[in-house]
């Protein structure tokens, strides 16, 4: 066990992934004694600030893939599919069934449900990790997520953001860091970074609405040094610039990014920043 600090809708895989089916509403934090699940980063087990998540490779991969659908029945077959890549053993089923009973002895020993069998049910055509979705970051992320997008919608910038950053606050490194991951989780993974980057361009956006534009420069040029094709992240480097009154910052970060698009991929900005540049040289013509 390691002391820490404590920091759906399904795709194909069976796994939760949009943020349609979280709910928009404020839950209330579970109390210390309840466990609570993390994904957004290690796999951890979390009780009283202790976590408790098993360190055998197999074990902790499934223990992943039933954290990722709570409540929610993760088909044998996915498992498979997950822990067994390459090719399943001539026993796979009976390999799982041991793994989901050495899962319930995890359970049962480090006292984390009254009744292991009832914490872990077995329901064809796989298996039921019967815990609240609010006990899993990931569903809090994907609540807040929501909350954020509904504030910005309504204009409430500053509450905006700050839901994005509560949200964004529940990662602590890459999804599933400690779990050798098979293609489900890879793929879920993968969803899930998508839906953090998303969260960071409307925290920024939010900012931006906001009207903290020489706040964000420094961060946005940090980002566009460390995502040099990224066109959505650059567009807000360059509105930050422009209203920070250094539009010819702004035309010059145009232009690198023309030239980098050109030279590694043949291609020209898209049509927003295109729009956006064609706005600076207009602002810039004492014509205009």
């Amino acid at each position: 066990m390691r002391i820490t600090s404590g920091d759906a809708s399904t795709n194909s895989w069976g796994l939760p992934g949009g943020l349609d089916d979280t709910s928009s509403r404020a839950a209330p934090k579970p109390p210390e004694h309840v466990v609570s699940f993390s994904i957004l980063g290690p796999v951890e087990v979390l009780k009283n600030g202790i976590d408790y998540a098993p360190t055998t490779p197999k074990i902790l991969q499934l223990l992943a893939m039933l954290i990722a659908r709570p409540g929610k029945i993760v088909h044998i077959d996915s498992i498979i599919n997950e822990l067994w890549e390459d090719g399943p053993p001539r026993s796979v089923r009976t390999t799982v069934h041991t793994y989901v009973y050495h899962l319930r002895r995890f359970i049962e020993q480090n006292g984390l449900a009254a009744d292991a069998e009832s914490m872990l049910v077995t329901r064809a055509p796989g298996y039921v990790l019967r815990i609240d979705p609010a006990q899993v970051d990931v569903f809090t992320f994907q609540r807040l997520h929501r909350q954020g997008r509904e504030l910005l919608d309504r204009g409430e910038h500053a509450r905006a953001a700050n839901c994005f950053r509560s949200a964004l606050d529940l990662w602590s490194g890459p999804p599933v860091a400690n779990v050798q991951c098979g293609p489900v989780l890879s793929a879920y993974g993968v969803e899930l970074l998508e839906q953090r980057r998303n969260a960071h361009y409307l925290r920024i956006e939010a900012d931006i609405n906001g009207g903290l534009h020489r706040e964000l420069v420094g961060e946005l040029r940090s980002l566009v040094a460390a995502n040099p094709l990224d066109e959505r992240m650059h567009g807000q480097l360059l509105r930050v610039l422009a209203h920070s009154g250094r539009r010819s910052d702004a035309m010059a970060s145009y232009r690198q990014l023309r030239e980098r698009l050109n030279e590694d991929l043949g291609v020209e900005p898209c049509d927003e920043l295109q729009v956006l540049h064609r706005a600076l040289l207009s602002e810039g013509d004492p014509r205009s």
